[in-house]
């Protein structure tokens, strides 16, 4: 390791166990020297990220309701009260009602669809306006997002046009605060068996034909994605910014699956 964080602050926000893809970046930034401050939403998820946390160093957790400003507001108040500023934020947060993860898109609800829109696409603008005002010095906002916001997957339904709202706010969040010096970019990782992963219909079938389909015949590790964050959010990623970059062991380039696949 080279200490590539060494010095830098941050702030990730959706660990929800070990297993989080959150999670997965958050442990590669403090392996590369990063300081990692948390956020979670309930005492339940406070509970399972506490012990994490400790395990990289840090005891900085903030509990958070991404849906409501005065909430959003304390949390960046005691991150400005504490660091001053930070140089990069992990935004890993997304949600839809479970059962409008199955079955057809037409039948998405108009609550779920606001709701689904509000906690996955608008919750990193809002993250992006108040993170960027601690930013003096420029930085890099990073969300998630995933393949389905592009090409129809089964299931997925409303998340897929959350994500592609997602993916174009990251454009054009990158170009207001490029000024600024701040990155803004998303990681794409393919299907992962996740606690959000699994909400989605079919999730394992899904899983198993991407890892038998991909031009590398495997699915996205968490340490390929750790990886990947550590590249966007260290001096290395300074002229990246906009960008969605895949982690999908190249299945997104595939127009069908394998010939043995047919």
């Amino acid at each position: 390791m080279a200490d590539l964080m060494q010095g830098k602050r941050g702030l990730v926000m959706g660990v929800a166990n070990e297993r989080s893809i959150a999670w997965g970046i958050a442990r590669a930034l403090a392996a590369e020297g990063a300081e990692l401050a948390f956020t979670y939403q309930g005492d339940a998820f406070g509970k399972r990220l506490e012990p994490l946390a400790a395990s990289v160093g840090s005891s900085f957790m903030v509990d958070v309701d991404v849906t409501d400003d005065a909430s959003l507001d304390a949390a960046f108040g005691r991150v400005k009260d504490e660091w001053g500023s930070l140089d990069f934020v992990v935004h890993a947060i997304a949600f839809s009602d479970k059962n409008e993860l199955t079955g057809r898109f037409i039948h998405t609800s108009r609550a779920n669809f606001k709701h689904s829109l509000d906690i996955s696409c608008f919750s990193f603008i809002d993250v992006a306006r108040r993170a960027s005002e601690l930013m003096p010095q420029g930085g890099t906002l990073l969300t998630m997002t995933y393949g389905g916001s592009n090409r129809v997957t089964p299931n997925y339904n409303v998340m897929g046009v959350a994500k592609a709202a997602l993916e174009s706010a990251v454009r054009y969040l990158a170009n207001d605060l490029g000024p600024q010096g701040i990155r803004v970019n998303a990681v794409s990782p393919g299907p992962m068996k996740t606690l959000a992963g699994a909400a989605i219909g079919g999730a394992r079938a899904t899983f198993r034909h991407t890892e038998a389909n991909a031009p590398l015949r495997a699915n996205a590790t968490l340490e390929a994605i750790g990886g990947t964050a550590v590249w966007l959010c260290s001096d290395y990623g300074a002229c990246t910014t906009g960008e969605i970059v895949r982690v999908d062991g190249g299945y997104h380039v595939l127009g069908m699956p394998q010939q043995d696949n047919l």
